[in-house]
């Protein structure tokens, strides 16, 4: 764990590109052939997908479950790929006798143990990858540019809208992870939601009622309180936000101090930037 932590803080975001294109060659590959197998002292049935070790997981970049291409999202058909460079070429080939000869090595070793084969490697064998790399890269743009031509302007529209919400998604997950290494003061919860928690204390799930059924009947009687009764809520409430504000207050002057104004709220800061235009704002324009 503290290895793969290190490389994260180092090089995370290298290895971790090697990682998922290790990943895309070893799939390519599966299942082994049997003569890769010959020193095999496992012989269980090979599962149907190719296994993903623990390394390649902790350390790879891309959102779990997402599977489908932008294309896809948009009820299109995958765009033709790109083809493997020479040196995901020579991994390929390489991978399987190097993992033949040592079963228990780990994804990480693998690259590094290739990448540096990769760098002795004989020129006649690195000019063969080449020449196989440009016939396929050319065959890929023949086909990239025809693919290219089948999509209406609202097709790239849609597409470029994907993308930028990937980014921005991206960033938003990047901004509160550094708001919570920060320490930022938690904002209190509301009085409803204070309500919410003393009902489940005082008046619990039933055993055959559902979480949804429960939360209905319990905003249903939320409603039902009169405002002396849910005066006591509020006023805890009040007095959680004040000290809230306060302390935001102090944490947002600190931040400022040590130069992380992206963190601050906009409306604390003398000069923020500039809003990024909503969806429907962009389309009016257009």
């Amino acid at each position: 764990m503290i290895y793969t932590t290190t490389l994260l803080s180092s090089r995370g975001g290298l290895i971790g590109s090697l990682i998922n294109k290790v990943r895309q060659v070893v799939a390519k590959d599966w299942p082994p052939s049997a003569s890769s197998r010959a020193n095999d002292t496992d012989h269980r049935p090979l599962p149907l997908t190719p296994p993903r070790p623990l390394a390649a997981a902790s350390i790879s970049n891309s959102p779990a479950g997402q599977s489908k291409t932008l294309e896809e999202q948009v009820g299109l058909p995958p765009r033709p790929k790109k083809p493997l460079t020479p040196y995901f070429r020579f991994m390929r080939e390489q991978r399987p006798k190097l993992v033949a000869s040592n079963p228990k090595i780990t994804t990480i070793e693998v690259v590094r143990q290739l990448s540096r084969e990769w760098s002795d490697a004989d020129a006649q064998l690195k000019l063969r990858l080449q020449a196989e790399y440009k016939k396929d890269q050319q065959i890929y743009m023949e086909e990239r540019t025809k693919y290219d031509a089948t999509l209406t302007d609202e097709q790239r529209a849609e597409i470029k809208q994907l993308k930028q919400d990937i980014v921005d998604a991206k960033e938003r997950r990047q901004l509160r992870k550094r708001v919570k290494e920060l320490g930022r003061p938690k904002k209190p919860a509301s009085a409803f939601l204070r309500f919410i928690v003393s009902e489940r204390t005082n008046t619990p799930q039933a055993a055959k009622q559902t979480y949804r059924e429960w939360h209905q009947k319990t905003t249903a009687k939320w409603t039902r309180l009169s405002d002396s009764e849910k005066e006591v809520y509020m006023q805890e409430a009040r007095k959680e936000m004040e000290l809230y504000r306060k302390a935001i207050t102090v944490w947002e002057e600190k931040m400022i101090r040590l130069g992380h104004i992206d963190v601050v709220r906009h409306g604390n800061l003398i000069d923020p930037p500039e809003p990024k235009p909503r969806k429907s704002q962009a389309a009016k324009e257009k």
